[in-house]
């Protein structure tokens, strides 16, 4: 039987790798939406490397048939993990759900489908963004190749609950699709270990993206969902969090846990 929790602003859910929050990641910037919302295509971004091979996926929803296996939450269809913990982040004011975030094996990705021009993929010019904008708050990102093409090894600046100075490592990788961008962020010890990125490595390969037919501009959400059937708890009460350095200025909502 599935557990859903939601978890109020700020609220202290258990931090499934330790002291590191996997909140700490620039939320905002590493989507490479501009701030005044331009969702200009990527048409002059002649050294983008060739498109990923996804003949082992992730998937479009064109690819796949039939829903069975996988947790429906619109944009995304996850498939299911034996032991795996999903939580979806919701945007307080709004209630959309903005991300789901998949908890295995002592590790996390935080998962984000976006829609993208017909023509080219927008993960070069992301990438690019993503790097500057950890650089200009204290960390460092060094692109490489890695397992869905060319990503980034990251180090983000955070200090811990004790008020220690510290960096974060957190591995962005993403596939661009059939008019549409997958974005995958790794943290914990899938963030910089091979072996331990094996089991997300393989949840990421088998998600399908449900793009839809209707317009939308490049960059912007694919809209997801609560599982059907989902409910919610009251919050939890708080524990210490990490405090983390102002990488953004935007706030995650609250948060809804599946456990499988």
């Amino acid at each position: 039987m599935s557990l859903l929790r939601r978890r109020g602003r700020g609220g202290g859910a258990e931090n499934p790798v330790g002291w590191v929050d996997e909140d700490a990641q620039p939320e905002e910037e590493p989507t490479g939406e501009s701030e005044d919302g331009d969702a200009a295509d990527a048409e002059d971004a002649d050294d983008s490397p060739p498109a990923p091979d996804r003949s082992d996926g992730p998937w479009d929803a064109s690819e796949v048939s039939g829903r069975e296996g996988y947790l429906d939450l619109g944009g995304i269809l996850l498939p299911a993990h034996e032991g795996m913990e999903v939580r979806l982040d919701v945007e307080e004011q709004s209630g959309l759900v903005t991300a789901a975030t998949v908890v295995l094996g002592g590790s996390v990705v935080q998962l984000q489908a976006f829609a993208a021009p017909r023509t080219e993929g927008i993960w070069a010019e992301i990438r690019a963004e993503i790097a500057a904008g950890i650089t200009r708050q204290g960390g460092t990102a060094d692109e490489v190749p890695g397992t869905f093409g060319q990503e980034l090894l990251a180090r983000i600046p955070v200090r811990t609950p004790d008020g220690r100075s510290t960096h974060q490592p957190a591995r962005f990788t993403g596939v661009d699709g059939p008019r549409w961008f997958l974005r995958a962020v790794f943290h914990g010890p899938a963030a910089y270990e091979h072996d331990a990125a094996g089991p997300l490595e393989e949840l990421v390969r088998g998600v399908v993206v449900v793009r839809g037919g209707e317009a939308m501009a490049p960059r912007e959400l694919l809209p997801l969902k609560l599982p059907q059937g989902a409910g919610a708890e009251p919050p939890p009460e708080e524990e210490e969090q990490p405090v983390r350095e102002p990488l953004n200025p935007f706030e995650r909502g609250p948060e809804i846990t599946e456990v499988r």
